[in-house]
């Protein structure tokens, strides 16, 4: 089950599609499963509950009585220590380690810790106990701290066991809304999959993680969210550039949520280690608490199940690669121990957002060759399921290994119809399936201007939303900078030419058009130049920033002053263009 607090539910005639010809082709314990919530509708931007009940202090508060996840095989061996390869086991018990320092809070998501952990977000983080359990500290009643082990095709290769290296799951909790949560520790010290490293995070990229967590959900995005995040004076040594110049850095830790953190890789490793048994203990688990919604409604074997879920990933991760690609979103390191079962983003490593629109964009300083670059990103999706599809063969018949490819296939038209939907709802027109072919050519039409200008994507969408479209015609402009570059090629006249047909067709008024635009296209992103001011103060003991960013992503729609004073809508400083992300945080 994807619980509809993460991610939108969607009804798509393709997935009916796949579902239907699956189901025609395939007919020849005590855990409390999580309750279906796919047909919840999903909370307003900015909303929050107002209740009475929220918890104020760590002792109000506890897990789940029911954790289900140590019900899954469990290493037998307690003791916190690498091991290089641990078969036959998916969790491990590990407990955080404390910091030798005071840890001190940076910031919360007043919306994530209300509506997600029924926290009051006003008196919880007075809790001194809070940010104890937060910095991994202290470990409260009902919790069993668990590692994940898990694999992974890195770069295309093959890496064998991976597992979480310094990410530590506290446990379950069942909100008030129904919805069971997984809260990890990110930072929380060694575990037996830390492959010898600290376990550590340090502070820069915690304040990306957490700032983007929260910014992709208002941006309505499928994503893991971030509650909190804490700073302590223990420092580890990083070497930012890999180029043997390491250097002292703030340790931090950035309490996570998901409905659940299985990812591709946790079934590869089973997989092709030929550890079946574990294989269908860990994916009966899955099917039961996360696709129940999925299950064929006749009696078939567990298989059509399978087949059915993987139908159901393949459809959503098209999905959610599209809202990627519809908002600029690069993740930078794509390998299949990063890819969500429950098709929601997960690890924000050296992830960005395009500035200038840039389809070969590289955020990762690592990835030489540009495998996880802007464009590649549905590609590696597709390359990175087939994966997946791999994985799922020891509990399928030879029979039906066809039908894995078959909705595998289905992918590319999946995305392409929600591509070119998302892409029409930035434009402010009304998407008409029917016509796909001529949708996507006047998205295509936009984005080859937008390849021939290399104008800054979100600020080109807003000037365009904020503008009368008899208008658009800026030469130059120091408000409508991205406009003003982006109709400086002849490909956006001709783009504008077929644009007005079609408003005029669907009788379209400019204040209508600007209105629907200014909804879908977001005022401010979390451009690394920003991120990066507000690492540099919190570095030097001041949250300010940070706090004042996750206030202004949390509603990006809206034009906020302190972010214009900030000039956070303005133009991209030259000197951000040196700004580098790696995978070393």
């Amino acid at each position: 089950m994807l619980n509809s607090f993460w991610r939108n539910a969607y009804s798509s005639s393709r997935q009916v599609l796949i579902l239907s010809s699956l189901l025609t082709v395939a007919s020849p314990s005590s855990r409390t499963l999580i309750p279906d919530l796919g047909h919840c509708q999903p909370k307003k931007f900015g909303t929050m509950a107002t209740r009475s009940d929220l918890k104020k202090k760590m002792s109000e508060w506890a897990f789940a009585a029911d954790q289900t996840l140590i019900t899954l095989p469990m290493d037998g061996e307690k003791r916190n220590f690498i091991r290089r390869d641990n078969p036959n086991v998916v969790f491990s018990e590990t407990y955080p380690t404390p910091f030798q320092n005071k840890a001190q809070l940076v910031c919360v998501s007043s919306e994530a810790m209300r509506d997600q952990l029924d926290m009051d977000p006003s008196e919880m983080p007075l809790d001194e106990d809070f940010a104890e359990w937060v910095a991994g500290n202290k470990v409260i009643k009902g919790s069993i701290p668990i590692s994940h082990r898990y694999g992974g095709h890195q770069f295309g290769h093959w890496a064998r066991q991976l597992g979480d290296g310094r990410a530590i799951m506290l446990g379950e909790y069942i909100n008030a809304e129904g919805n069971r949560i997984e809260l990890q520790l990110k930072g929380a010290g060694p575990t037996p999959y830390s492959r010898h490293a600290d376990g550590r995070a340090v502070l820069r990229s915690s304040i990306r993680e957490f700032l983007c967590s929260e910014a992709m959900h208002h941006l309505n995005v499928p994503t893991s969210r971030a509650a909190a995040i804490i700073v302590s004076e223990d420092a580890v040594m990083r070497d930012i550039f890999y180029n043997g110049n390491a250097k002292p850095e703030k340790c931090a830790v950035v309490l996570r949520l998901a409905p659940t953190w299985f990812r591709i890789g946790s079934l590869e490793i089973l997989a092709k280690s030929s550890e079946t048994d574990e294989l269908k203990k860990l994916i009966d688990y899955i099917l039961k608490n996360h696709f129940a919604h999925v299950k064929p409604a006749r009696h078939l074997e567990k298989e059509d199940w399978v087949l059915a879920m993987f139908a159901n990933i393949v459809d959503s991760t098209a999905h959610m690669v599209a809202k990627w690609m519809s908002v600029g979103f690069t993740h930078g390191v794509l390998n299949t121990d990063n890819l969500s079962l429950a098709s929601i983003t997960i690890d924000y490593g050296p992830f960005g957002f395009l500035d200038a629109y840039d389809p070969n964009y590289i955020p990762n300083h690592s990835d030489d060759s540009g495998r996880y670059d802007y464009e590649s990103q549905p590609s590696i999706c597709l390359w990175n399921l087939g994966r997946l599809a791999a994985a799922l063969t020891p509990v399928i018949s030879k029979e039906k290994h066809e039908q894995l490819q078959y909705i595998l296939a289905g992918f590319l038209e999946s995305y392409k119809v929600e591509h070119t939907k998302l892409f029409c709802q930035k434009m402010g027109l009304t998407f008409d399936a029917n016509k796909l072919d001529s949708e996507k050519e006047l998205v295509d039409l936009l984005m080859a201007a937008f390849f021939a200008s290399s104008a800054d994507f979100t600020q080109s969408f807003r000037d365009m939303s904020e503008t009368e479209i008899d208008g658009w015609q800026v030469k130059s402009c120091s408000e409508k900078w991205g406009l003003a570059k982006l109709s400086n090629v002849k490909k956006f006249q001709k783009f504008v030419e077929t644009y007005k047909k079609r408003l005029e067709e669907e009788k379209i008024p400019d204040t209508t058009r600007m209105q629907r635009m200014q909804e879908v296209n977001p005022k401010y992103i979390l451009r690394n130049w920003i991120a990066q001011k507000a690492i540099e103060k919190a570095e030097d003991g001041d949250f300010d920033l940070v706090k004042l960013l996750e206030k202004i992503l949390s509603n990006p729609y809206i034009e906020h002053k302190e972010a214009e004073e900030q000039g956070f809508s303005g133009k991209v400083p030259d000197w951000s263009k040196d700004l580098v992300v790696s995978c070393s945080s």
